[in-house]
C-alpha cells in the first residue's frame, strides 16, 4: 500500500525509517515465548508448581534475587504456561492475580490492593474508612468469589503473586500469615490459594517470624545474577523479536550485555539500553543500530536511572546530594565529608530540618555512591594528613538539578545552582 503523502509537510509526527519490528518485545510487560538463561531456576519453579496441575493444594513459593535477574519474567512465563496447559484437564481451573507491594507497607494496604485488583473499576474501595477485620472479610469474599464463574465442580486454584513482597509487613499477624491459614481458618471455602512472593531482599526470609515461617512452609528459589553469556542469550532472544533482520551492527549486543554485567548481571538494565539505542537510531531516521547509539543510550539510561533513584531517597539523602551539588557548581569538588556536612547544615537550615551527624552524612554519601549519583574515594595522607573521604558527583550538575527538582523548588535555588535551572 502506497504511503499517503498528502499534506505531509504540515504534519509533525511522520513515520520514517526504523530498526524495530516489534519494540514492545523490549518492555517489562512482554512475556517471551522462551525464557533463556534460567534453566535451573525454571526447573525448580516448575516442580514447586506441579501440585496445581493435579488440583492439589499449591505450594507457597518465594523467589529471591537482585533486581533484573528474571524473577518476575520467570513467574509470568510459567504462570502463562500453567493457565494454558491446565485447560487440557476438566477437573481443575487455575488463575493468577498479581499485586506489586511497593508502597504497601501494611497488611491492610495489601488486602485493599487485592480487593481492588479483583473488583471492577466502579466498585473499588478507598484505603481508609474500614477496620482491618472488615477489609479481611471483603478480601476473603472477593477471593472465594473468583470460583463463582467456574464450570461444573472443578477445583478452583488461585495463585496470588506478591511482587516486592519485602516492602510489606512480615509480622505474626501479617497478611502472609492470614493467607497461609485461610482455608484452615475457614476463611476460604471455594478456592485453594497459593502465595508466590518475589523479593529483591535476600534476607527477607530471615525477617519472617517463626510463626509465619511455619505457616507458610515456603519453597525458596534463589535467582543468581546473569553472567555475560546468559545476558547475551537474553538480549539475542529479545532482539530476534524486537528488531528487523540485520538491524543491529556487530558488537551492539555485546556492549549491552557488558553494561548489564557491570550492573550486577541486571538483564533489565541491558534490555533498557538496547531499546534506548534503537530509539536513538529511529530518531535519526536510520534502520541500523550502531555501537555509538549504545554509548549514547547508556548515558540516557543511567541519567534516567539516577533521576528516578534520587527522587525515591530519604529527604536527608537528598539534602546531602544538594549540598554536594552546590559545591560542584562552585568547582569545589572533590570535597571532604566535613566540607559537605557544613554545606548540608546550610541546606537543612533552609528546610527547617534538624541536621544529622557527620557520620550519617557519610552513610548517605555511600548510599548515593551505590546509586551511581556520587563518587566516593578514601584518601590517606599519612601520619600528618590523616585518612578521610572525598566525594564528587557521578554525573553533571545539570543531571542532579533535574533529579533534585522538587527539593530545589521547595527550598529555593542556591546561588551556585541558579544558573543551571535555565539550561
Amino acid at each position: 500500500m502506497a504511503a499517503d503523502t498528502t499534506g505531509m509537510s504540515d504534519r509533525i509526527f511522520v513515520r520514517g525509517n526504523t530498526p524495530f519490528r516489534d519494540r514492545d518485545a523490549l518492555s517489562d510487560r512482554y512475556t517471551p515465548t522462551e525464557l533463556v538463561g534460567r534453566d535451573e531456576e525454571l526447573a525448580q519453579y516448575k516442580n514447586y508448581l506441579e501440585p496445581v496441575v493435579w488440583g492439589e493444594e499449591p505450594n507457597n513459593v518465594f523467589l529471591y534475587g537482585k533486581t533484573g535477574v528474571g524473577k518476575t519474567a520467570a513467574t509470568k512465563y510459567l504462570l502463562s504456561a500453567l493457565e494454558s496447559d491446565i485447560e487440557a484437564y476438566d477437573d481443575t481451573y487455575v488463575e493468577s492475580t498479581q499485586i506489586n507491594c511497593d508502597g504497601l507497607s501494611t497488611s491492610y494496604q495489601v488486602a485493599v490492593a487485592i480487593i481492588n485488583e479483583i473488583r471492577e473499576p466502579h466498585d473499588k474501595i478507598n484505603e481508609s474508612g474500614y477496620s482491618t477485620s472488615e477489609v479481611y472479610r471483603m478480601m476473603w469474599r472477593e477471593l472465594d468469589g473468583l470460583a463463582d464463574g467456574s464450570r461444573d465442580d472443578r477445583q478452583h486454584i488461585v495463585l496470588l503473586v506478591l511482587d516486592e513482597v519485602d516492602h510489606t509487613d512480615a509480622g505474626e499477624d501479617s497478611i502472609l500469615y492470614q493467607l497461609s491459614r485461610a482455608r484452615e481458618n475457614g476463611n476460604l471455602e471455594q478456592i485453594k490459594i497459593g502465595v508466590i512472593g518475589i523479593s529483591n531482599d535476600l534476607t527477607f526470609s530471615d525477617q519472617l517470624s517463626p510463626k509465619v515461617k511455619s505457616s507458610l512452609c515456603q519453597k525458596k528459589i534463589f535467582f543468581e545474577t546473569y553472567d555475560a553469556e546468559e545476558l547475551r542469550a537474553v538480549l539475542e532472544q529479545r532482539a530476534s523479536v524486537a528488531f528487523k533482520s540485520d538491524a543491529l551492527d556487530p558488537g551492539v549486543i555485546e556492549l549491552c550485555a557488558a553494561h548489564g554485567r557491570r550492573h550486577s548481571g541486571d538483564a533489565r538494565e541491558a534490555i533498557d539500553l538496547l531499546r534506548a539505542a534503537g530509539d536513538i537510531a529511529r530518531n535519526d531516521d536510520r534502520e541500523t543500530v550502531t555501537e555509538s547509539d549504545v554509548d549514547e543510550g547508556r548515558e540516557r539510561v543511567e541519567r534516567e536511572s539516577i533521576v528516578e533513584g534520587v527522587r525515591s531517597l530519604h529527604e536527608h539523602s537528598r539534602y546531602a546530594l544538594y549540598a554536594l551539588s552546590t559545591l560542584a557548581a562552585e568547582d569545589e569538588t572533590p570535597a571532604r565529608t566535613r566540607e559537605i556536612h557544613e554545606r548540608y547544615e546550610v541546606i537543612c537550615d533552609l528546610a527547617a530540618a534538624n541536621p544529622l551527624t557527620l557520620r550519617r552524612v557519610r552513610d548517605f554519601l555511600r548510599e548515593l555512591e551505590m546509586l551511581g549519583a556520587v563518587d566516593v574515594h578514601e584518601q590517606n595522607r599519612g601520619s600528618r594528613g590523616g585518612q578521610y573521604l572525598e566525594a564528587s558527583l557521578g554525573h553533571s550538575v545539570d543531571v542532579m538539578v533535574t533529579a533534585l527538582d522538587d527539593t530545589i523548588e521547595t527550598l529555593g535555588a542556591h546561588d551556585a545552582i541558579a544558573s543551571h535551572l535555565t539550561k
